[in-house]
């Protein structure tokens, strides 16, 4: 069973140093004000709260009471078998993509423009680590949004469209790591992509994926070796 904890006004629950308190100070018509618990905005709030999480939650779920901290019962869900979470479904099988996100993709008709062909290529990079060697999948609508001059939406573009599509549509469930099972890795590269899978094998005949990489390569990484490529995959999958 799962449960997805959603904080009431999280940032706010975490008190400023009262030596800090006077540099969030404001202005307004009436008076000078300052924060007393940490505002949104600061250039490190989202790593401290992200600290915080980590202390309350690591050793055991549950710890909200112990630590005072306050939930946001209408975003809550407790002993539930799968969730939404930051737009993809999550259950013990593990990570998949949201029917909603596939419906998405797969209703959106050939753009007829650059702008929309941007506007599509944003929701399929999204996608992109539920695909394999996806930016090599990718590459016909980079090509086209590169091109100067009058859009075109090319064989090409079609293709790899259709393509995509159809990977959506039996996308893979991307497994949870198991403490100290061995995992395994694939690497794979072309002229301007680096590509990787991480997987595990929980038995001899089967193989779960974890999570697939895949970025283009920089104009000076274009005239790397193979074995340069290989062990950039590596560095970059790290």
């Amino acid at each position: 069973m799962l449960s997805f904890l959603d904080a009431f006004s999280g940032y706010h629950q975490i008190p400023m140093s009262p030596d800090d308190e006077e540099k969030t100070a404001f202005i307004t018509p009436h008076d000078l004000y300052c924060y007393k618990v940490m505002p949104f905005g600061l250039k490190n709030a989202g790593a401290t709260y992200q600290r915080l999480m980590t202390k309350i939650f690591k050793p055991l779920i549950g710890h909200t009471i112990e630590y005072g901290m306050k939930l946001n019962p209408s975003k809550c869900a407790f002993g539930i078998s799968v969730g939404k979470f930051l737009g993809f479904m999550v259950s013990q099988r593990g990570i998949e993509v949201s029917p909603d996100q596939v419906k998405a993709v797969i209703e959106t008709p050939p753009p007829k423009n650059k702008k929309e062909l941007q506007r599509l290529t944003g929701k399929l990079v999204a996608l992109g680590r539920f695909i394999a060697r996806f930016i090599d999948e990718l590459r016909p609508f980079f090509l086209a949004i590169r091109k100067a001059g009058a859009h075109e939406w090319t064989d090409s573009c079609q293709n790899a469209f259709e393509k995509i599509k159809h990977c959506l549509m039996q996308p893979p469930i991307l497994s949870s790591l198991i403490p100290k099972e061995k995992l395994y890795m694939y690497l794979a590269v072309s002229e301007w992509a680096i590509n990787a899978i991480l997987f595990r094998c929980p038995s001899p005949k089967e193989q779960k994926p974890i999570y697939y990489v895949s970025r283009t390569l920089a104009d000076v990484e274009t005239r790397y070796s193979k074995m340069e490529l290989t062990a950039l995959a590596l560095r970059s999958t790290a």
